[in-house]
């Protein structure tokens, strides 16, 4: 779960607030020394934290311009204090202070947007993993549209000169090259794959059968068991389910004609 955090669009809105509230009281109550003008910038480092390094050193170039309409404005401070070099050190710091804190917020949100999708991404094939899997899922069935989850158990990875892990990357950029755009691949264990098809119109079982060509196209076979959303289940976790029993069923099968095969062929 993300951290709960203030939108820039409410940031701004306090920012403009701070800079109205900050002119006010500077306007009817600042003296000589007492210093209200600092608080301009909590104005500066909200619009900072909303828009950036350039809305930050803006913000500084605004509450400069304040500063010095407030004090040639408000009766009590002499006009004669804005023609001094610290009306230009007090800008210059404005502006430097709204920068540097945009600059470092406008990094964080890189950061933050670069660790999110590390997150969700399997490391060994670049592909979603089972987080965001379980998020396409889920997006899926509150779009209540009919689409069909398949499950793909890798098989045999072992065997062969090529190792198990260049085998995993082949298969799932073969997927992402042969897939259609509108269908969604995912690696959700060692040596799982899953995949989301839009829509319902061809039979489930034909669909299972041509991912099983594709992967074995791409040097890794595979045994493939599907579910089909509503007809078999509403919810993630029972279509994942009814897509692993199915899975393990043709498993099961496929290990039963194997002797059988091997008998045939030593008949013959």
């Amino acid at each position: 779960m993300h951290a709960a955090v203030p939108s820039r669009r409410l940031l701004a809105l306090l920012s403009i607030a701070a800079y109205a509230l900050v002119f006010t009281v500077f306007h009817f109550y600042e003296r000589i020394g007492l210093g209200l003008g600092h608080f301009y910038y909590v104005a500066i480092a909200l619009a900072a934290l909303s828009g950036g390094t350039w809305l930050g050193g803006g913000g500084g170039a605004l509450a400069a311009v304040l500063y010095m309409v407030g004090v040639a404005v408000n009766p009590h401070i002499p006009n004669s204090s804005l023609r001094t070099e610290g009306t230009l050190v007090r800008a210059a710091t404005y502006i430097a202070i709204g920068a540097l804190i945009g600059w470092f917020a406008t990094r964080h949100r890189q950061m933050v947007a670069e660790l999110r999708i590390l997150a969700d991404r399997d490391t060994l094939t670049g592909l979603p993993n089972t987080r965001a899997f379980e998020s396409a899922v889920d997006r899926r069935l509150k779009e209540a549209r009919p689409f069909l989850l398949l499950v793909a158990e890798l098989t045999d990875l072992d065997r062969g000169a090529v190792p198990p892990d260049e085998r995993l990357r082949a298969a799932a950029n073969h997927l992402l090259l042969r897939l259609e755009p509108t269908d969604e691949v995912a690696r959700i264990g060692p040596r799982e794959f899953a995949v989301i098809v839009s829509g319902g119109g061809e039979s489930p079982r034909r669909t299972a059968g041509k991912l099983e060509a594709l992967l074995a196209q791409s040097g890794a076979p595979s045994t493939v068991g599907w579910a089909s959303h509503p007809r078999d289940a509403e919810n993630a976790l029972s279509l994942y389910r009814a897509a692993n029993e199915r899975l393990y069923a043709r498993k099961i099968v496929l290990a039963g004609s194997r002797p059988r095969a091997l008998q045939d062929a030593g008949a013959g």
